[in-house]
């Protein structure tokens, strides 16, 4: 099987104002900042681009459920569907189906702790 985690395909967080976590984060960090949050590009060890992004939620946000958490993590995979067969075959709780957009699959399961972590199949070039 090919590696399972790649790098940190996303920061997400609840907030009470998610355009004023923007704008703050704009201004004192300089933040690039719009609708969803702040991309991040980088470069793997190959030399291909690669983003990360930070978003923030609204306080009342169902999409990290079950997880009560005020935050989650979204990891980046290369071979979604393959790790997904092995992490059920490992006993791993997984939320829901997989979807497919533009720009990657994703996929949700539990932590050992209940936290639900993002899987994401990128495809960065849809974002440049």
């Amino acid at each position: 099987m090919k590696k399972r985690v790649t790098g940190i395909g996303g920061l997400f967080f609840k907030t009470k104002d998610p355009n004023a976590s923007k704008e703050w984060y704009k201004k004192h960090l300089g933040f690039n900042t719009d609708d969803y949050g702040c991309t991040f590009w980088w470069k793997d060890k190959e030399g291909k681009d690669c983003s990360t992004q930070w978003s923030p939620f609204k306080a009342d946000t169902g999409y990290f459920k079950p997880s009560e958490k005020s935050y989650m993590f979204n990891y980046r995979v290369e071979d979604l569907e393959a790790l997904l067969g092995v992490l059920r075959e490992e006993g791993v709780t997984i939320v829901g189906d997989m979807e497919t957009y533009d720009y990657g699959k994703f996929a949700w399961i539990l932590d050992n702790d209940g936290n639900k972590v993002e899987l994401w199949e990128p495809v960065d070039l849809v974002f440049k």
